[in-house]
């Protein structure tokens, strides 16, 4: 069964490894996460891409039940933070998690209120599932709270964000 969308990531040469690290990453927390098909260049469409004949053209892979796709296209096109992708996290500990290891290489000027840029120049933003409901408050003095001190920070922090919450 094919899902209706799926994120296609362009890399240089880095498509399979760059898979594999994110699978490494969602299934060292026990999520869905798998390789689940590679394509190789032949002569043809190595000749075409300028890609290397027997390299790894496209990688299909999972995380957490999510389909995405990857392509070693060469370097005409670069990722960017215009796309990031959103790991919704329960507890401080799975944004520590999830921070930590896709942060690792990473570009710490990249790192902001939530959001990291991997080793391979992916964006990420790590976000503890209470945020949203933080930024909502009914309470606009609340609301204003919750987003000074989440501006404040890189990773962010739920007992922080909790205390600007209850502050008066």
């Amino acid at each position: 069964m094919f899902q209706k969308i799926t994120p296609f990531l362009w890399f240089d040469h880095e498509a399979e490894e760059a898979a594999n690290f994110y699978v490494s990453v969602f299934a060292g927390r026990g999520e869905d996460a798998a390789i689940e098909n590679v394509t190789y260049y032949n002569k043809e469409s190595s000749q075409a891409s300028g890609q290397a004949e027997g390299s790894a053209m496209t990688v299909a892979f999972r995380l957490a039940g999510q389909k995405f796709a990857a392509i070693n296209g060469g370097p005409p096109f670069k990722l960017s933070e215009a796309v990031s992708f959103v790991i919704n996290c329960e507890t401080q500990e799975e944004v520590d998690y999830y921070w930590e290891k896709l942060s690792e290489g990473g570009d710490p000027k990249a790192q902001v209120c939530g959001w990291l840029k991997d080793e391979f120049g992916l964006s990420w933003q790590v976000t503890p599932t209470i945020l949203p409901e933080l930024l909502s408050d009914p309470n606009p003095e609340k609301a204003r709270r919750v987003m000074s001190a989440m501006l404040s920070m890189k990773k962010i922090y739920i007992a922080e964000l909790k205390q600007a919450a209850a502050d008066k």
